[in-house]
Formats: C-alpha cells, structure tokens, sequence
C-alpha cells in the first residue's frame, strides 16, 4: 500500500564533516531487480565489485524468499495458504518471519483501534475490481466483505507460533507492512557480508544503513506538494533509519465524480476520499512502513498524536482540505530535515 511519491534520494554526499570519514576506500555500487510487483534498488559501498555483487545477490535472493511467505498475489504463499488451511478451531503453525510480521500488525491493529488491520483483504480486492471496472463495489458484496474483517478475529498463539482465523472466508493483505520489513531484512542481509554503509529503495519505501563515506547521513529529497512531477524543495538527512510513504497520487479511482484511494479504511469498508500523502521516519522499514498506512486512515490530530508516543518516529502529512493544501508535521520532524544553508 505504502510508497514514497516523487522522493529523490541524492546520492551526492555532503562532505566537510571530518569525524565521519573512512580509514578504507569504498566504491559506490548500484543494483536493480523487481521483487514484490515493484522496483527494488540497492546502494551500497563495498572495497571491490565481487563483495558488493555477492552481497546484493544475496539480499534480493532473501527479498524474493520473502515475498513467497508474505504476498497476498501468490496463491501459493505462506500467506494464502494460511488462508485456506485456517479457520474457527484451525490454528495453523506459520514461519518466523510470517509469525513477527502478523504480531506487530496485531500490535499496531491495538494501538490505532482498527485503523490498520490486515484482515481487510476481502474490502480491498473489491476496491481493486473498481478501480478496473471505474464502478463503485455493491451494497451487497461490500456487506459481506465486510463481515470477514476485524483484527479481533485474528489469533496469535507466540508459545505455538500458530495462526488461527476465527471466521470462515478471512483473507489477508500485509501490503501496508511486509515492504517494510523485507527492506529490514534485505538490510540485516548486507550487513551480514560486511556491508554497513547501504541504502535499500522498495519502490520508494527507504532503509537506511551508516552514512555514505565523508558524510553524515543520506540527502532525501521530498515534495511540499502531491502532485505529479512535483517539485523537490524539502530534504530529510538520515542514517540508520527509514523512510515510507503513503498516498493516493498514483492509486486512486473516480467515481461519479468522487476520488477515491487505494487505501482502504478499514471502518467503512470504503477508500479514503481525503487527497492525503503522509510521510513517516521511524527506526526501521516495518514501522515506518506500516504507521504511513495506518496514520492514513487516522488522520494528522490521532496519527501525531500516535507518533508522539514513539521516539525515534516523526511524520509530514500533506492533506487537501477545501480546495487548498494544508500540511501537518509532528514536533521533531523538523529534527531531520536539512535547513537551507547547509550543504
């Protein structure tokens, strides 16, 4: 669900800062490859081409392991395949990695109450045929998607490692979290074959490891505006950290002249019609991921107030609101960003 809209990374360091200089040479390396249905990319600063190719061979092989547990697309994922085998009475046992996605979501679904839920798969594969069809979902089937959703009916057994769905016909959708956390563990990855210094791109949802050689952090470009081909006029500089962002510029629908999101709330059944972009920093790629999405649904007065409980997190919402944009940010946004004389 999530992904950064007109984001530039700068990969031109900034330089002058000595305390942060290498004691070895790195080589900038670049690698590319689709995973996930998206563009992926890596950058990276190894001492020669065969460490840097290995390593990120290695990475996307982890991310396409990944995407075969947690893609609600395959029908032969992990995933699904919990789908299918689980219901009222079934706890199913399920991987790790499938297990620690699933329990933070359950976490974040108790925080925001509802606000993000990833047994919403059945009301999103409706609003994906409207958005083909350019035709509202009915009354009557969006009732009965409906029915199947509520966090509340998704148990976790930690002791057991199981899943058990306590409705018939539940579906699951980890899109607004499982980019997150393949980019975490692409990450761990790298950092396994020596590589410290490395940023992984999924389609726009940014994880960021140690700062590129002579500087002190990454120069991220965002936009004061949602629309296509937006300028870039404000920057973020962050190491170790990430980046995710959520919107509708790309993803929406019209209907009887209405725009609706891609993004689902998961209390009406229905896509957003608020025009809101929201951009989160948080320690990892899994959170940043997953409270864009949820802080979407929310809105800038409870997702701030969400993020002020978080340390480490910060958010810029941009929101169209009677016909003019209005932009919210939490408290310690500004912590981040590049001031204007800086390099």
């Amino acid at each position: 669900m999530s992904y950064i809209f007109q984001t530039c990374l700068l990969l031109s360091t900034l330089s002058g800062n000595q305390q942060c200089t290498d004691s070895e040479i790195l080589s900038r390396y670049e690698f590319q490859e689709v995973h996930m249905g998206v563009q992926w990319r890596i950058v990276l600063y190894a001492t020669d081409k065969p460490i840097a190719n290995n390593a990120a061979q290695n990475a996307f092989q982890r991310v396409k392991e990944l995407n075969k547990l947690l893609s609600d697309y395959d029908p032969e994922s992990e995933l699904n395949k919990l789908c299918r085998l689980s219901g009222p009475g079934k706890p199913t046992p399920v991987s790790p990695p499938l297990f620690a996605v699933l329990k933070r979501s359950q976490a974040l679904s108790l925080e925001t109450e509802g606000a993000f839920d990833v047994t919403i798969s059945p009301v999103v594969r409706l609003w994906r045929r409207a958005r083909r069809q350019n035709k509202m979902p009915g009354s009557t089937r969006l009732a009965e998607a409906r029915a199947k959703v509520g966090y509340q009916f998704l148990k976790l057994s930690e002791q057991n490692r199981t899943v058990e769905l306590l409705k018939d016909d539940m579906r699951l959708d980890l899109g607004g979290i499982a980019k997150g956390y393949a980019a975490d563990v692409a990450l761990q990855v790298l950092k396994a074959h020596g590589i410290k210094r490395a940023m992984i791109d999924a389609s726009g949802d940014l994880v960021l490891g140690d700062s590129p050689p002579d500087s002190c952090g990454w120069k991220i470009g965002i936009s004061s505006s949602d629309a296509p081909q937006a300028k870039i006029d404000r920057f973020l500089y962050l190491h170790n950290m990430a980046v995710a962002t959520s919107g509708d510029a790309l993803q929406h629908v019209v209907i009887d002249g209405k725009r609706y999101s891609h993004i689902v709330n998961p209390h009406t059944g229905l896509g957003l019609t608020d025009q809101s972009r929201v951009t989160v920093i948080a320690p990892n790629g899994m959170t940043a991921d997953s409270l864009a999405s949820a802080i979407s649904v929310l809105g800038p007065d409870k997702g701030i107030k969400l993020l002020n409980q978080k340390p480490g997190t910060a958010c810029l919402i941009l929101r169209h609101e009677n016909g003019k944009m209005k932009s919210y940010e939490s408290s310690c946004f500004s912590r981040y960003e590049l001031k204007r004389n800086q390099p």
